[in-house]
């Protein structure tokens, strides 16, 4: 199976085999515009494109696509409707399916969904306090992201803890993109993010959340567009707005090297996932797990470290030697510690995986 996953910061293309194995993987810069058709051959031909069937990552199937489902003409009509509910991000998943298609047009091909797996949402969670003619006429709720690496984690979890109780975990996404995630019996209740991948987490580039009346304030009272808003809230704002990098690595080590603006950054960014922590610890009424993944959730320790000592009240603890010295994942928990803390490899190619043979085991 060839999985296409066309993320915030890269197209990553992996040949999954039978037994889950990795057979060849590509990873390719995210493109600005159009994906380089020739590149993509060049990464097909190199073994990649030896593959039954392709899954793709599709980031928003709105109210519609709450499953992985086979793609034809129609559903492919239906995911470019899409666009409008997400255009910073959708288009990028649909121009990797445009591409792949006319690479390897006779493949069956499968859409799995990044919002799918916060269709199990409670009411309370998914509604925004709007007027009902809004919500009705434009589908306005929270739908929620990252859901490939989250349902990822909530299948993982009990595989590395084995017979200890982990019902309720909460999921740390944390990389370019960021997002946490309640995860009740393995059904998400709770996210961070919302209607759009900017809600919630301070990330990379992105904002976060961020009071709406001051962005209206902004509209009313300067030159800004709300073309250069948007794209100032997605590109131009989180850890760069705060630091001119986006790079966590970059961040943790001007702070360590003293440099104020990193530290408040740093602070600022903890100071969010902390409250997010906290949060979807109260929607699930306790935590049983900790669970970091993504590419700063998997590789800072000291991201890790940071957020379990202020966490302690909590019961969250985590043995700063298996911490700093932790491999791609594992319990990084201290033995006195009520909760357990471990870190996932992200593997939203392995779900990908398990949705596409299970859509055709049952097809």
């Amino acid at each position: 199976m060839l999985v296409v996953n066309a993320g915030s910061s890269s197209l990553k293309l992996t040949l999954i085999g039978a037994r889950d194995e990795t057979l060849a993987e590509r990873e390719l810069a995210a493109p600005q515009a159009s994906i380089d058709q020739s590149e993509l051959r060049s990464a097909l031909d190199a073994g990649l494109g030896n593959a039954d069937v392709v899954g793709h990552r599709i980031v928003h199937g709105g109210g519609l696509f709450r499953e992985p489902v086979r793609i034809d003409e129609e559903v492919e009509s239906a995911l470019r409707q899409l666009v409008e509910l997400a255009p910073l991000h959708q288009p990028k998943s649909i121009d990797a399916l445009d591409a792949v298609t006319a690479a390897l047009p006779d493949l069956p091909a499968v859409a799995c969904f990044d919002t799918a797996f916060h269709a199990t949402l409670p009411e309370a969670a998914a509604t925004y306090a709007l007027p009902s003619e809004w919500r009705t006429r434009w589908q306005l709720r929270r739908y929620g992201f990252h859901g490939l690496s989250h349902a990822w984690v909530a299948r993982r979890v009990p595989e590395l803890l084995g017979s200890a109780k982990a019902s309720r975990i909460v999921s740390c996404h944390l990389g370019a993109g960021a997002s946490l995630c309640a995860i009740n019996e393995g059904r998400s209740i709770d996210t961070t993010m919302g209607f759009t991948p900017l809600e919630g987490l301070v990330m990379a580039t992105r904002s976060g959340s961020v009071d709406p009346g001051m962005l209206l304030w902004l509209l009313e009272r300067s030159d800004l567009s709300e073309r250069a808003l948007a794209h100032a809230l997605e590109h131009e704002a989180g850890l760069l707005g705060l630091t001119g990098t986006a790079d966590m690595r970059e961040v943790l080590a001007r702070a360590a090297g003293g440099d104020h603006a990193a530290q408040v950054a740093l602070d600022i960014y903890l100071h969010r996932l902390l409250g997010g922590i906290g949060a979807m610890t109260a929607s699930l009424q306790g935590i049983d797990a900790l669970v970091f993944t993504g590419g700063v959730g998997e590789h800072a320790a000291q991201i890790r470290e940071h957020a379990a000592l202020a966490l302690d009240f909590l019961g969250i603890a985590v043995d700063a030697r298996r911490n700093r010295g932790l491999g791609r994942e594992g319990e990084i928990s201290a033995h006195r510690a009520r909760v357990r803390t471990v870190v996932v490899r992200a593997r939203e190619d392995l779900e990908i995986a398990r949705q596409v043979r299970a859509l055709f085991a049952t097809s």
